[in-house]
């Protein structure tokens, strides 16, 4: 018996996660953002905290010179468990389809 489902469970799953990393940057303040072809091209790495600390040597490399690397992973991934939760209970649909880092530039200050 084969499940018609998988691919779609598959593919919002991936959403919720990139959907997570992306509300957990947004929280901590970083105005980041993975569109599908940067989460996917990170994906490569098989450890999630290895996909965050090549994004920061290779795209955010000026934080590095103010913050220590495993702390930055450590809060993004705290913070993106956190907003999966969320967005897995309200299902792949509920993931926002804007860039959360175009939010902060109306903001007083910035």
């Amino acid at each position: 018996m084969s499940n018609l489902h998988a691919p779609s469970r598959l593919a919002d799953a991936v959403e919720i996660e990139r959907g997570a990393f992306n509300a957990a940057f947004y929280e901590l303040g970083l105005r980041w953002f993975w569109d599908s072809s940067t989460y996917d091209a990170l994906a490569r790495e098989r450890c999630e905290r290895s996909r965050v600390r090549r994004y920061m040597e290779v795209e955010q490399s000026h934080l590095l010179r103010a913050y220590d690397a495993d702390f930055l992973t450590d809060a993004i991934l705290v913070a993106k468990e956190k907003c999966k939760r969320g967005l897995a209970a309200c299902g792949a649909r509920a993931v926002p389809s804007f860039n959360w880092a175009d939010a902060r530039w109306g903001e007083v200050g910035f």
